[in-house]
């Protein structure tokens, strides 16, 4: 098992990172939240989990052994590969994926693109208990928030300006998919950041 990768960041895309370890580039699949804390040629250590199947070995970057170990314990549930898991990961980080098994909160996992209704019950059923004890993260999303920017707007901004995107550019794009968040907002879901870096990227690269 490849435990974590750690060395200079020598390429980024929408979806892995290129990790440059003994003169080796290793490309790690991560979700945007990790890949926007990278930035080309500064260093990284990233928690990894390699999976393997017949024809390919794919290895999943985290930003910490707590979203790893999360990572791992959603694909103990049926259905769940780590392509999902990954995809859960993107939109929720591990603390609200507790609170929202703990707590039953089916719209959370319904904001997962690939996840229904009926696939979201099943899942709150088969990982509860699974993923560690939520109830102080409970008590803390009860607490007030601070005003400021929504967490997906800086989540995105991070991200685009990781993949080499200048903070006008990357505000502008943020600008161009706020209706989509709002609308997913809107339903009782959460912004599907995965999704609105693609619209965004799509809506740079008319741009150019």
């Amino acid at each position: 098992m490849i435990a974590f990768v750690s060395g200079p960041v020598a390429a980024l895309t929408t979806t892995l990172a290129v990790i440059e370890v003994g003169g080796v580039g290793m490309a790690v699949q991560c979700t945007p939240n990790t890949l926007a804390g990278l930035s080309v040629g500064e260093p990284a250590r990233l928690a990894t989990s390699l999976v393997v199947r017949e024809d390919s070995l794919t290895l999943y970057g985290f930003a910490d052994d707590d979203e790893r170990q999360v990572f791992e314990l959603l694909q103990t549930a049926s259905g769940v590969g780590p392509r999902l898991a990954q995809a859960m990961l993107g939109v929720h980080s591990p603390d609200a994926l507790r609170v929202a098994v703990e707590s039953g909160d089916e719209k959370a996992l319904t904001a997962v693109p690939g996840i229904g209704k009926k696939g979201a019950q099943k899942l709150l059923l088969e990982l509860k208990g699974k993923l560690g004890s939520a109830s102080a993260l409970v008590g803390a999303q009860r607490a007030p928030v601070a005003s400021g920017p929504a967490p997906w707007t800086e989540q995105l901004t991070a991200a685009l300006i990781g993949l080499g995107y200048a903070s006008r550019e990357a505000e502008e794009a943020v600008v161009t998919v706020t209706p989509q968040a709002e609308a997913a907002l809107a339903a009782g879901g959460s912004a599907p950041v995965p999704q609105l870096l693609r619209a965004a990227l799509q809506s740079l690269n008319r741009t150019r």
